[in-house]
């Protein structure tokens, strides 16, 4: 009898499982986004707003394009080591290999950040502290994080208003500088500062 019961038991499950395996998901329907919200992308777009022309053709999430700070040159690597990704008049800082603490000859940058924040005392700021590739994708988030958050409190020291700022990690996930070597890995241990 229990023969019996374990077999049928396991009929039904084999059969429930094939069922579920074949009918799958259900698909749902892509709906393009209206013509309300962004006025149309281009003159050719039906009814709905849609245009695939106008997507980008190629390009990458990290343009500088995207993040409306486009300036002529921004993609060379003299820009990059410049600028990082931070915003118009604010320049990032950089950090020793395994190490979140603020080095000496990166207090002038700070300072100088500070100055321009001063200057518009209501724009809200973005630490982004990044990590390079060495090390795991937790360790590198906490350092970056960690990184992001030093730039912080110095910033709080100079007088920013720390309701003002906020941290973000990205730690490994965001290369500036792509390379498994000792310069791009210098490059991508950085703080970035936006200002919104």
């Amino acid at each position: 009898m229990k023969k019996y019961i374990c077999r049928t038991a396991m009929l039904i499950t084999i059969v429930g499982s094939c069922a579920l395996l074949a009918t799958g998901c259900s698909k749902k329907a892509v709906i393009p986004p209206d013509s309300v919200a962004g006025g149309g992308a281009g003159g050719a777009s039906g009814a709905s707003g849609y245009d695939e022309n106008a997507i980008p053709a190629e390009g990458t999430l990290d343009d500088a394009a995207s993040n409306g700070l486009s300036t002529p040159g921004s993609e060379s690597d003299e820009y990059k080591r410049l600028h990082g990704r931070c915003s118009e008049n604010l320049f990032p800082i950089y950090f020793d290999f395994d190490q979140f603490g603020v080095r000496s000859d990166m207090t002038e940058v700070l300072v100088k950040n500070g100055e321009q924040m001063q200057q518009s005392p209501t724009a809200a700021i973005i630490i982004e502290g990044n990590s390079d590739e060495r090390g795991t994708n937790e360790y590198n988030l906490a350092l970056g994080e960690r990184r992001a958050q030093a730039a912080k409190q110095y910033l709080i020291d100079l007088g920013i208003d720390a309701a003002r700022i906020q941290t973000i990690s990205y730690g490994e996930e965001r290369p500036l500088f792509p390379g498994q070597d000792e310069d791009a890995y210098s490059q991508n241990r950085r703080d970035d500062f936006i200002m919104k």
